[in-house]
């Protein structure tokens, strides 16, 4: 439903943003606007479009005190018609930036934004769209990214994804784009400490004005340093052309904080460290450049940071929330997670996997005991489970020690709950939203995967290598949804028993192409799925296979689980896409002939029956359309993203690879129908 006048005021001022209402009749800009992008060298951006409104962003640079600038909201791009038009200030308490909810637009309609200052001097112009009415039956398509390092490599998957959307028809353009997270990468290095990484060489596109270095990398202190490493990411021209050109629905994922942060800690290998000033600082930072719906305990236009000093966090309670006061206020200082909803096919429901999950049990020191360098990377997959319901395994009965080849190792977490990663308040409310939904589509926005990466090691050949040490098959540890047994089961569970159909799932994180069913568990037990899934490559971050080709010893035996040496000596081919798909024997097969067919005959059916697509080393974007009948996933994949390309459209493609499928009927399976487009997926497909 619209919002009336009164009350998108109020919603305004709940979201920390100044407010402009749409005029009834078009007017004639009054505005002197001369374009000065270096005066605006952040751009301009807008998010979380309604079917009424959407927010506005900019940054003003050199607002040393607070300067009025005005906004103006046109339907025409030469701004003869405007619609809507208001004074926000740029302010130095938040470093110039400014955000504006413009209210009263039609749906699914185009608009054009600009911001000038009071001598005229004017950002560039930006393109907006409005989210169509709930009844609207048209369909919608969106793009998903994650995982942009602009350090190490170049935002070409933007302009690819302008370049086509430019082109195509009008009804299958882009209504917006979802980034799930890892907009920024907070830990840096500096050329001098590490002057190369993989295939990449290190750009020093800014330095911390404080910063702590730790071992060879940088990370942030405080406020001006997160701050520093936003601005210097918005003035990426891809970057900033793709935020100018369409709505952004945005979700931090770790980086955006820290690289293994949970709630208000971070590790860097050497324990949990308290930092609720830094989450405060990283909140803080996230809420000034990013436009987006969220709450805040924020007054018009400001952000009301909480007072907080980084203190032990030792008491936590059943569903592993840390108690500490700092610790609370800390991840309270910003809540992010929020439903949007699309014309009568797609509501989306985005979620937080950091802020309120409990400490990840496979990545604690005591976990060790189950990874051996005989296996990289494999643990076994019984040992994940345990871990991960703590003292609910077998129905409350968890073993005091778990089995590891011969030995038996300390169950460290038999008497803790079980693992979560949305945190008992906010799974609550992503439950009861899937339940009331009525959307065709109902598609969760998960900035980590859900899709389980497992192999088979049991099924080596004698001889090869040591004996796998587990009972069954192996996971690659935990961190998302795929290792979160208990709770993906409850999630899961909820949509099978209300008989809910349409949903699905978009992640990024992984830094590879995934597309898939959802399921609480695979064989040997029953496989059931409930849903589809998706996971986008990274914008430009490296990805696993880039590290394997530099870091993995060909003297290893088990090195064709992973890689595939060429007889010319060209760069090895990526043989954990099977391993993960497909098994142990289809890599070894492959390895040793190079041949696809042979190697899928020895396909495993019972080690990743949820899978359809995998691809470790893929980047680029993934965009999703929705309509009555089916919801189609397309993946856009360029080759590996180490410079910036000189061409309009972004440098070539590797592959285009679509996955469809059609609405299923309550107690029906979901399946995948694969189309290769263009180009070769490898051993993805």
């Amino acid at each position: 439903m619209s919002l009336t006048r009164r009350e998108f005021l109020r919603t305004a001022s709940a979201l920390g943003a100044a407010a402009a209402w749409a005029h009834r009749v078009p007017e004639r800009s009054g505005v002197w606007w001369t374009e000065r992008r270096d005066l605006f060298p952040q751009g301009v951006a807008s998010g979380d479009p309604g079917p009424d409104g959407v927010i506005l962003w900019t940054r003003r640079a050199g607002a040393e005190r607070p300067m009025p600038l005005t906004v103006e909201v046109a339907s025409d791009a030469a701004f003869r018609r405007i619609v809507a038009t208001t004074r926000v200030t740029a302010r130095p308490e938040h470093d110039g930036t400014v955000r504006v909810l413009v209210g009263g637009l039609a749906p699914a309609s185009e608009y054009w934004y600009r911001f000038t200052d009071p001598d005229g001097a004017g950002s560039r112009v930006g393109r907006t769209i409005t989210a169509p009415a709930a009844g609207d039956p048209r369909p919608v398509r969106f793009a998903f990214v994650s995982c942009q390092d602009v350090t190490l490599g170049a935002c070409n998957a933007y302009r690819r994804m302008i370049h086509e959307d430019e082109r195509a028809a009008s009804g299958e353009r882009l209504a917006f784009v979802l980034h799930l997270g890892d907009f920024i990468y907070e830990v840096v290095n500096y050329p001098e400490d590490s002057p190369t990484r993989y295939d990449r060489t290190v750009r020093e596109v800014f330095r911390y004005p404080r910063g702590e270095k730790i071992r060879d990398f940088h990370v942030p202190v405080d406020l001006a340093d997160y701050r520093t490493v936003w601005r210097a990411y918005l003035e990426d021209p891809d970057l900033q052309d793709a935020r100018a050109r369409f709505p952004f629905v945005p979700m931090w994922d770790n980086h955006e904080f820290s690289w293994n942060g949970w709630q208000s800690l971070q590790n860097f290998g050497a324990g949990n460290v308290p930092a609720q000033t830094r989450k405060v600082a990283a909140n803080q930072a996230w809420w000034e450049y990013q436009p987006a719906r969220i709450a805040a305990p924020a007054s018009l236009e400001r952000f009301e940071a909480p007072r907080v000093v980084n203190a032990p966090v030792t008491r936590f309670d059943e569903h592993g929330l840390g108690q500490e006061p700092n610790n609370l206020l800390a991840i309270g200082s910003l809540t992010a997670y929020r439903a949007l909803r699309f014309g009568r096919h797609l509501e989306l429901f985005v979620t937080d996997q950091h802020s309120f999950r409990s400490e990840e049990p496979t990545g604690r020191p005591e976990a060790t005991a189950f990874s051996s360098p005989d296996f990289p990377g494999l643990v076994p997959e019984e040992a994940m489970a345990i871990l991960d319901a703590g003292r609910t395994w077998d129905g409350g009965r968890p073993p005091a020690t778990i089995r590891h080849g011969d030995r038996d190792v300390p169950n460290f977490r038999r008497d803790e709950p079980p693992q979560t990663i949305l945190g008992a308040r906010q799974r609550a409310w992503f439950l009861e939203r899937l339940r009331r939904s009525r959307a065709t589509w109902k598609v969760w926005g998960n900035s980590t995967g859900v899709l389980d990466w497992r192999a088979d090691p049991q099924h080596l050949p004698p001889g090869l290598t040591k004996p796998w040490p587990g009972a069954g098959y192996a996971g690659f540890g935990g961190g998302d949804h795929s290792a979160a047994y208990v709770e993906r089961a409850a999630i899961y569970d909820v949509v099978a028993r209300e008989r809910i159909t349409g949903f699905a799932c978009v992640a990024g994180d992984r830094h590879s192409f995934w597309a898939g069913t959802m399921a609480k568990a695979l064989p040997p037990a029953r496989f059931e799925p409930v849903g589809v899934a998706f996971i986008t490559g990274s914008i430009s971050a490296p990805g696993l296979v880039e590290a394997y080709e530099h870091r993995f010893s060909k003297a290893h035996p088990l090195r064709a689980l992973f890689l595939a040496d060429r007889a010319d000596g060209g760069r090895p081919e990526a043989t954990i896409n099977l391993l993960l798909r497909h098994g142990a024997r289809a890599c070894l097969e492959y390895a040793a002939r190079h041949d696809l067919t042979r190697a899928r005959a020895l396909s495993n059916p019972d080690n990743a029956p949820h899978l359809a697509f995998v691809d470790m080393g893929g980047h680029g974007y993934a965009t999703v359309r929705v309509d009555g009948e089916a919801i189609e996933s397309e993946f856009v994949c360029i080759p590996r993203p180490i410079v910036r390309s000189t061409t309009a459209d972004g440098g070539p493609l590797r592959y285009r690879v679509t996955h469809r499928a059609t609405l299923w009927k309550p107690g029906d399976r979901p399946h995948l129908e694969q189309r290769v487009l263009e180009g070769d997926p490898g051993l993805g497909a």
